[in-house]
């Protein structure tokens, strides 16, 4: 459970602005009060995570929803340098994908991912599932305090 004194600090990485637009409004409608940071391709993700040039003060996420099918650098890269880095394989990683391919989803978890999760193309789905994360990941699970 995270704190309930402070903002659930999320990473979303998704180059699909209508996926962002929606992930957005589903938060929107939650029970916690966020920070829902977006990035638009695995190299970006990558410099976010690692603190580094436009995003030298960015505060390490809670929880990161991550596309497998990214520009840049691919979602599957992206997960396996997060789950090799001692100061970010704690965070959670929630594949949310399109992609229904069982290799991506073996390849996620031999990865690391915490879950794989296909994105709904329905609307009313995708803002169910997204309800879903939040109240499974942010209320349920008991997540390690991260060092900011």
């Amino acid at each position: 459970m995270v704190k309930k004194n402070r903002p659930v600090n999320i990473l979303l990485i998704e180059d699909n602005p209508g996926d962002v637009r929606l992930t957005q409004e589903a938060f929107k409608e939650g029970q916690l009060t966020l920070n829902l940071s977006v990035v638009m391709d695995g190299v970006e993700a990558l410099e976010f995570l690692k603190r580094q040039g436009n995003y030298a003060d960015a505060t390490i996420p809670d929880l990161i929803l991550l596309d497998l099918n990214l520009p840049k650098k691919d979602g599957r890269e992206v997960l396996e340098e997060i789950k090799i880095d001692d100061d970010l394989k704690r965070i959670p990683v929630v594949v949310l994908t399109t992609s229904n391919a069982e290799q991506d989803i073996l390849r996620s978890y031999n990865l690391h991912a915490n879950c794989y999760i296909n994105k709904p193309v329905d609307f009313d789905h995708f803002f169910k599932v997204i309800q879903q994360i939040e109240q499974f990941w942010l209320t349920t699970v008991k997540l390690p305090t991260m060092l900011r």
